[in-house]
């Protein structure tokens, strides 16, 4: 595939040269991944849900998790581990959360770790343990653990797509990118990554796992700063119901397998490195979004010249998270008025008078007032599945962007029978 550039600011293009390949996180040099069907949320059901990857020689990770007080086991076990000993291997679940599970959740992570230590030759607090789906159900874990081993024996180079597949609950597709990235001092390195999010995304983290593998070389450190950076102009960066999630989980491991020379602080590489891992995540958020539950609207807010980033960032936010916002969103509606209201309690400073909105590249609201351009334009442009809203606060140079999406009545529809048709599922085969 032909060489393309990658931006690390959202609003500053970075000339760093990349190629996108195929492979997800197996896509790095010395990772494989493999996926099974447990029955987790349905005996009967044949849909893969249990997954694994592995990195087959000793590798720096570091992770970010949810920030809601309440968290499933699998996280407060993981944060331990992340702690305490170098990660060589993920296990993850879909089909239930084990959240809200008292002890027995976990008893349950834990098992999860050393079945798949054991499966590996790993010590226990050398596994990241992640679960999604529904919360507050004891996890199956007698259909789980005596599978781990046959789990392990899949292991390929080639195993991506399954283990995509296998962290997937209401989304409608798998989300894998991979890229690989020529350094100015010789070699190159690789970054891949898998994720599932659908429902209950908002800024600050949300309902999604996301697992990224590299084989560059870099310090716990580093690899920490870069997380860190990456996260906050990626995942925190998209909202589809301004809900947060008690599994959240970014994880990435690296294990220096690559040619290209190690990422020292401060060095070019370290900086090429950072952006490489913040286009990875990014597309993989984009991909949330527009995979987000019945979003039929892809839609990007783009806040300008804001006194400060802090500013900027409270306006994008709130117009991103309306609801009438996003209502106005789905019935491709160019309503303005409801824009400029979300800007106005953003808790931001801000001059009316001096803000500017425009729906794709055309001027809906000019210094706090209508701007005369014709509604069938504007509604032209607010009917296609993938548009822009800027909002030029015309009061610094400080920007941000937030990408968000629709809501429908197939959202609403969908979120209030899931739990209980889950729960009768469940008890009409004598499970809960």
């Amino acid at each position: 595939m032909s060489m393309t550039t990658m931006d690390c600011d959202p609003f500053r293009e970075i000339r760093v040269p990349f190629k996108v390949i195929k492979g997800g996180v197996t896509a790095p040099r010395g990772f494989r991944a493999a996926a099974i069907s447990c029955g987790i949320k349905n005996p009967e059901a044949a849909r893969l849900d249990l997954a694994l990857i592995v990195s087959d020689t000793p590798a720096v990770t570091d992770a970010v998790y949810t920030t809601n007080k309440v968290r499933a086991a699998c996280v407060r076990v993981s944060q331990i581990h992340i702690r305490e000993s170098d990660t060589r291997a993920i296990i993850a679940n879909s089909g239930n959360a084990n959240a809200c599970t008292g002890p027995q959740g976990i008893q349950d992570a834990k098992a999860m770790c050393k079945a798949a230590a054991e499966a590996l030759g790993l010590r226990m607090r050398q596994v990241q343990v992640c679960s999604t789906g529904i919360i507050g159900m004891n996890m199956p874990i007698q259909r789980v653990t005596p599978r781990v081993a046959e789990l392990a024996a899949k292991l390929s180079p080639a195993g991506s797509d399954d283990a995509a597949a296998a962290i997937m609950t209401s989304d409608t597709r798998p989300k894998s990118y991979a890229i690989e990235v020529p350094c100015p001092g010789g070699g190159s390195f690789r970054i891949g990554g898998i994720a599932k999010g659908a429902g209950m995304i908002c800024p600050d983290m949300a309902t999604m796992l996301c697992f990224i593998t590299t084989d560059a070389k870099i310090s716990k450190d580093e690899i920490k700063r870069a997380i860190r950076c990456a996260v906050d102009q990626s995942f925190n960066c998209i909202t589809i119901d301004g809900d947060t999630s008690t599994n959240d989980t970014v994880i990435v491991m690296s294990n220096g397998q690559a040619s290209a020379p190690a990422m020292r602080k401060g060095s070019d590489e370290a900086k090429i490195f950072r952006c490489a891992l913040h286009k990875v995540m990014l597309e993989l958020a984009k991909m949330i979004v527009a995979d987000g539950e019945r979003v039929t609207k892809f839609v990007e807010i783009r806040v300008r010249n804001a006194r400060t980033h802090a500013d900027a960032k409270k306006v994008a936010e709130a117009v991103a998270k309306s609801m009438l916002v996003k209502c106005s969103f789905h019935g491709s509606d160019p309503n303005w008025g409801r824009i400029i209201h979300a800007v106005g309690y953003s808790g931001a400073r801000i001059r009316e008078e001096m803000v500017d909105i425009y729906f794709g590249g055309l001027l809906a609201c000019k210094g706090g007032l209508t701007s005369g351009t014709p509604v069938a334009e504007l509604e032209k442009v607010v009917k296609e599945p993938r548009f822009s809203v800027t909002i030029d606060l015309n009061l610094g140079s400080a920007n941000h962007i937030v990408y968000t999406s629709d809501l429908s009545e197939a959202y609403v529809d969908f979120n209030s029978s899931e739990y209980s048709a889950a729960v009768h599922a469940r008890r009409q085969k004598g499970l809960a």
